[in-house]
């Protein structure tokens, strides 16, 4: 396994930056992180979806799917549920414009900045029946799960994604 250094979780990244002045210190789509209390991060690329849904720091990114095709190891996100398969990617950490490159967290707890649909604590919670943005509890066995309520109240979540 290879150490990341010099990771900024909230900084955005445009593709000249990954191959022009940045490229010694640039990462890949797909690159994984862990921080020292074990929290998990993935280096993706944004994309607003057809819906042109803008990320938001704190809210929940899907993995890029148009017309709910199957999600592949593409490495692209959206907030725009209507342009995925219901797969969640993980938590924004920034706000990235459209076909701009940041970090989401995939793995630790989180706040998030919207709401739940719904839930309650240690609920299961998933992109179906959600909006752009969020999770909502799961009701199938077949729902993607991708985080469990801590506090729904006040919209702490244990990030699961794959």
């Amino acid at each position: 396994m290879t150490n990341i250094i010099g990771v900024n979780l909230t900084k955005t990244y445009t593709a000249a930056m990954l191959t022009g002045s940045e490229a010694g210190t640039a990462f890949a789509v797909g690159d994984r992180y862990v921080d020292q209390s074990g929290k998990e991060y993935r280096f993706v690329q944004y994309d607003t979806g057809a819906g042109s849904v803008a990320a938001v720091a704190g809210n929940f990114a899907y993995y890029y799917a148009p017309s709910g095709a199957s999600a592949g190891a593409t490495g692209v996100v959206t907030s725009d549920l209507s342009d995925s398969a219901g797969v969640g990617a993980g938590v924004l950490l920034s706000a990235p414009a459209d076909g701009e490159y940041c970090w989401i967290q995939t793995r630790g707890e989180a706040t998030l900045t919207t709401a739940l649909t719904a839930g309650a604590d240690g609920n299961a919670l998933t992109p179906v029946g959600a909006t752009d943005g969020t999770l909502n509890v799961s009701a199938l066995v077949t729902d993607h799960i991708c985080a469990i309520a801590v506090d729904a109240s006040a919209k702490i979540v244990f990030v699961t994604c794959p």
